[in-house]
């Protein structure tokens, strides 16, 4: 599991210049969930290999007891909650405040660990200034630079170093076992039925081995069997142990989506037909299609609509999750068991479909005739030139194309392309991803 780090400080200290600072480094998801304070966002970090989750929370008053300061309270008491470290900023240029002691009297309730990062100090790594904060008893003050960002590189360093992150390499034996077990993570909003899907498959269908805490939360994973197949639930909905019996608590936590996501091989986007689509669906959504994971479509509480209700549904997805028309859409009621048999043949069509080997001459035959049946636009004078494919990675399937001239492919043909392969491959619930890799003129360098 990603760690997790709360930035949390009073109005004002440069928290989301931070967090952008943080999360610069590779394409930043930025998360603004309805129903959630407007402050408090979500974002992946990476520093080397290392990937982590960012919480950036709105100016915080612990003692705070009324209007929309109160709520953006409660909201940091969450993101703390849910963090593996905590980041407290506090400002250099405007020393420290009583606001300040606060903060940390409340921090050091917590018995979270924290890190004292002294914001906007440029040039001022050994002023008195920084030395003052030593007085809040948070431990050594990190003087950095959010806008600059110096510093913050050591900020962290320190802030990752007790974790232990796992090799991303793998020999052709362990993909091959990883792949034999299909990691299953089930998303959705609050009382959209997780819970109840999830007592379904663990209980009722007895389908319980036993727990494994996480690495570095206490998130929990459910190995089961079914039907021959070996599966792992990827806990996102509060499964806690209780002696023999496992109780599914429904309690909506960001961090532990995006974690479940992360750890997946297929996601099943939980969605209920009484309510439609929701803004928070759609951010879930575009979130397993930015992680590359096989996703099925799963609309729950089906027998409790009308054929109205039903048709107004079928219309918002079609737009409002029109980015996930490769995903399969199956209708079930986890309360009466119905439509159980449909997903999980849609949850295994889609883990075969990321884990589908495409071998070279297949995948360049393909092109061939997608060329000869449609050729890429002229750009100028040239006209891309497309010679052979082949396959770049699995979960997502990554096919990349060579030739001359290939960023002047367009978005349409790829497209076209996608189609084409999808179609041969039978690939159905997993993103597709095409890369383009243009071979190098030898006489560019030279002159004519």
């Amino acid at each position: 599991m990603k760690p997790v780090i709360a930035l949390v400080g009073r109005p004002n200290v440069g928290k989301s210049t931070l967090f952008n600072r943080m999360t610069k480094s590779r394409d930043a998801i930025v998360a603004d969930f309805a129903g959630l304070t407007r402050d408090r966002h979500y974002g992946d970090g990476r520093l080397g290999d290392r990937e982590f989750i960012v919480v950036d929370t709105g100016g915080f008053e612990p003692d705070s007891s009324t209007g929309i300061v109160r709520e953006m309270a409660k909201q940091t008491r969450q993101a703390v909650a849910e963090a593996d470290v905590v980041i407290f900023v506090v400002d250099a240029r405007a020393g420290l405040s009583a606001q300040d002691h606060d903060i940390a009297r409340y921090l050091r309730t917590t018995s979270k660990r924290v890190l004292l990062a002294v914001n906007k100090a440029e040039g001022m790594r050994d002023a008195p200034q920084i030395a003052e904060f030593h007085e809040l008893g948070m431990g050594e003050p990190i003087p950095v630079s959010a806008a600059h960002g110096q510093g913050v590189r050591s900020l962290l360093e320190a802030a990752l170093e007790p974790f232990v992150f796992e090799e991303d390499e793998e020999d052709e034996e362990q993909r091959e076992a990883r792949a034999q077990v299909i990691r299953l993570a089930v998303a959705g909003r609050p009382n959209v039925g997780k819970s109840t899907l999830i007592n379904t498959w663990l209980g009722e269908e007895r389908l319980v081995a036993f727990d494994m805490p996480g690495t570095t939360r206490d998130a929990i994973s459910v190995p089961f069997e079914r039907g021959g197949r070996r599966f792992e639930l990827i806990d996102t909905a509060g499964l806690r142990r209780k002696g023999r019996v496992f109780e599914a608590i429904e309690k909506f936590s960001v961090v532990k989506t995006l974690q479940a996501i992360a750890e997946s091989n297929v996601v099943v986007l939980l969605l209920d037909a009484s309510q439609g689509v929701t803004d928070q669906d759609a951010h879930i959504a575009g979130y397993i299609l930015d992680s590359g994971r096989a996703v099925v479509v799963a609309v729950n509480k089906w027998d409790a609509v009308d054929d109205y209700q039903r048709m107004m549904l079928q219309r918002s997805i079609d737009q409002r999750l029109a980015f996930l028309k490769f995903a399969p859409i199956v209708h079930i009621s986890a309360l009466k068991r119905q439509g159980l048999g449909p997903l999980w043949k849609a949850i295994e069509e889609a883990h075969a479909s990321a884990f589908k080997k495409m071998p070279t001459p297949v995948l360049t035959r393909l092109l061939h005739e997608a060329v000869q049946f449609q050729a890429p636009k002229r750009a100028g004078m040239f006209r891309p030139k497309l010679r052979y494919a082949h396959q770049g990675g699995m979960n997502p399937p990554v096919i990349v194309i060579h030739g001359n001239s290939l960023e002047h492919v367009t978005d349409a043909y790829k497209r076209f392309l996608e189609g084409r392969f999808r179609e041969h491959f039978k690939l159905v619930g997993t993103p597709l991803r095409i890369e383009m890799r243009s071979s190098r003129n030898p006489y560019s360098d030279k002159d004519s």
